[in-house]
């Protein structure tokens, strides 16, 4: 079904989690270490199961330079750590993490978790046109690029989503904890805050196109139904 790599160093986890993600029909490859985990995902995987602990890196950097690498950039990343406090989980999504999971889990959940990344990611692919242009905005959703008036914008993978999702959902409000759930996706696990701090960010990267992202006071955010609209 998919190309899984765990990067974890505990033994036994990883025995675990190679033989339910096996059961379940996915092809599963196996680093202890950062730097393995990163030559392996180089290769070609469908989504990374990524350890915040490793002995060489720490996950976060694993999941930097997976973003950082135009060969790796679009492949979902599951973290998984011991640490469950709220700037832990901050941290790991603003270096690209799709899901978080604390240490223990079940394993249903953590399966359960690793479909819906895949779904996600193979919708992304499918289901709606590779470039979109929007007045001085364009999309590239395949390459993970944003060009506005031509030149190209460096988002995160984060602030990426968060634009590709408001841009689907155009005119449509779309509340802080919606955002939350289906960019970050997670519900009350972070302030709504973080949502308005990005968004602010996003605005500021875009520019000439910061524009097409509306605020509705006391609700949440929308996209311009039309370039031309006053903001």
């Amino acid at each position: 079904m998919a190309t899984i790599v765990v990067v974890e160093d505990e033994t036994d986890l990883q025995q675990v989690l190679e033989y339910n993600l096996r059961q379940a029909g996915h092809t599963v490859r196996l680093a202890s270490r950062g730097s393995e985990g990163l030559a392996l995902c180089r290769q070609g995987a469908d989504l990374v199961l990524l350890d915040l602990m490793l002995p060489d890196l720490t996950g976060t950097e694993v999941a930097k330079r997976l973003r950082q690498d135009p060969s790796t950039r679009a492949i979902p990343i599951l973290m998984l750590t011991a640490r469950a406090e709220e700037v832990d989980r901050v941290v790991g999504f603003e270096v690209g993490a799709d899901d978080y999971v604390t240490k223990p889990f079940s394993m249903r959940e953590l399966l359960l978790r690793v479909q819906a990344l895949l779904r996600r990611a193979r919708g992304e692919l499918e289901g709606t046109a590779e470039v979109q242009t929007f007045g001085v905005l364009k999309i590239d959703r395949a390459a993970h690029r944003v060009f506005v008036e031509g030149k190209e914008i460096d988002l995160t993978p984060l602030e990426f989503k968060l634009l590709v999702t408001l841009n689907e959902r155009k005119n449509r409000v779309q509340s802080r904890e919606t955002l939350l759930e289906d960019v970050w996706g997670v519900s009350a696990e972070i302030t709504t805050r973080t949502v308005d701090t990005h968004v602010k960010r996003l605005r500021e990267k875009l520019g000439a196109a910061g524009r097409y992202v509306v605020t509705v006071r006391g609700v949440g955010y929308r996209f311009a139904e039309s370039p031309e609209e006053e903001a």
